[in-house]
């Protein structure tokens, strides 16, 4: 987060929780149980064992790299309030800024499923009127999260323009 191009200007970014990194782990391995172990048992059916046997270090070794990486994919996440508007920006090798200027909000969400609910955590989402321009903040703690819904809609009902 180094760069000049996405900090935001007098402030320091806050984080999702590591916790959520547990969720996306969790998600990475139902998948990849799914994907090669179809792989394997196919190539175990049509071809022979070693064919099958190959897809499974491939498994492996994809859910270890991904399991590593998913950690430093959290620790990637930011976001800052200002007074104007919002500030989110995330990504490793391909990084991106989106600045939400709060009178463009319409609504804001909040969403947990299951897994993220069960390990306390929410999802925040900001809709404009454009598509391009949304922005969700996953993984925030629950406490956080009921903060942040309730001060963006503060600041939509009271800017008339937005929510």
């Amino acid at each position: 987060m180094d760069d000049a191009l996405f900090a935001p200007p007098d402030h320091e970014w806050l984080r999702i929780s590591p916790d959520f990194a547990t969720v996306l782990r969790v998600r990475m391995l139902v998948t990849t149980v799914i994907v090669f172990g179809a792989a394997a048992t196919a190539l175990w059916i049509f071809t022979d064992w070693r064919w099958a046997s190959a897809a499974i270090a491939l498994g492996l070794v994809w859910a270890a790299w991904r399991w590593f990486r998913l950690a430093r994919w959290v620790r990637a996440w930011g976001y800052a309030e200002r007074d104007d508007d919002l500030y989110l920006v995330h990504g490793l090798w391909f990084r991106e800024l989106t600045v939400i200027p709060y009178g463009r909000m319409q609504a804001v969400k909040v969403e947990s499923g299951p897994l993220t609910r069960a390990l306390g955590l929410a999802s925040v989402e900001l809709v404009t009127a454009s598509l391009q321009s949304g922005a969700k903040i996953p993984g925030l703690p629950k406490t956080d999260a009921e903060q942040l819904r309730d001060r963006l809609t503060a600041i939509g009902i009271g800017d008339e323009d937005g929510l």
